[in-house]
């Protein structure tokens, strides 16, 4: 049986920190190998080495790969949640800019918070909770301020695409909690939503990439084992058992911190830019935001009955 909690324990969000450092080094790694793979081959490639992946350890385990038919029914709408997701953005990233394309990604933890409220039991809206989420997503914007450019019927093309698959992020978590949280394991939907979007995300890039320039050299193969072994079969069950273990709005607001984990890695660690006022002032604002996510609710105080 799954249990939820009212606010992630010390585990729980050392775990996330440590998902969010994880997805941030993806981002580098995606952008690095573009050169030699295109970016959907990549997650169509990810996501079929690391079903492979999952398929083994399964088959040692002894874990069923398919249980029933209600399950990989539902499995198989994850599945192509997660591809529509990956298929929307990437292409919205080329059309608009990168910070605004993240930013607009970002907003999942708003759809998840509104979607918990209403269709999760137990996993409601507070001030608490909602203010947290503002200052978060206030810090993302203070992070991206200088990379968001200007207008144009491109740019908006690709912020909707972008949103759109922020849209389908927080539906693909509250589809898993949901339906899945208590008929399979968190081994069971990460391999359905790997293994049903690994086909649709190599068609449309055989649809919409240029193939005949793709080749695999060293670092690029340092790329996919990472992005697929790392990435996709290791942190994601990490993050399925996280999902199906506590309320999603709080696990989902916490992905906050993987793009400032992108921004510190790829800016700071590989180009050696300074932090400055305005990284360590998002820091702040995320940091802040999350621990006003994650602080429980007080109880409304019993009305004393009149004798």
């Amino acid at each position: 049986m799954t249990h939820t909690h009212a606010s992630l324990g010390p585990g729980a969000v050392l775990t996330m920190l440590t998902l969010a450092l994880l997805w941030g080094a993806n981002m580098a790694m995606v952008k690095l190998a573009a050169g030699e793979l295109p970016p959907i081959f990549q997650a169509g490639l990810r996501s079929a080495v690391a079903a492979a992946c999952l398929w083994g350890y399964m088959r040692y385990r002894r874990i069923a790969v398919f249980p029933g038919r209600a399950v990989v029914g539902h499995g198989l709408v994850l599945g192509l949640l997660f591809g529509l997701e990956f298929g929307l953005l990437y292409p919205g990233m080329i059309l608009t800019s990168v910070a605004r394309s993240y930013l607009l990604l970002y907003t999942a933890p708003f759809f998840v918070a509104v979607g918990a409220h209403f269709w999760l039991a137990g996993d409601r809206l507070n001030r608490l909770k909602v203010g947290g989420l503002v200052l978060a997503f206030t810090g993302l914007v203070l992070l991206f301020a200088q990379g968001l450019g200007g207008f144009s019927g491109r740019a908006l093309l690709g912020d909707a695409l972008s949103l759109l698959a922020g849209a389908l992020w927080g539906a693909t978590t509250l589809y898993l909690k949901r339906f899945l949280a208590q008929r399979a394991l968190a081994v069971q939907t990460l391999f359905y939503q790997l293994f049903f979007s690994a086909p649709p995300l190599l068609l449309a890039s055989l649809l919409l990439e240029d193939l005949s320039t793709a080749r695999l050299t060293g670092f690029g193969a340092l790329s996919l084992f990472y992005q697929s072994v790392i990435v996709a079969f290791i942190s994601y069950l990490a993050w399925f058992v996280l999902i199906l273990r506590h309320p999603a709005s709080l696990v989902q607001a916490f992905t906050f911190f993987t793009p400032l984990a992108g921004v510190l890695i790829s800016g700071v660690l590989i180009l050696g830019e300074p932090v400055g006022p305005r990284l360590v002032a998002a820091m702040a604002l995320i940091s802040l935001g999350l621990v006003l996510v994650n602080r429980p609710a007080r109880p409304a105080p019993e009305v004393a009955s009149g004798s």
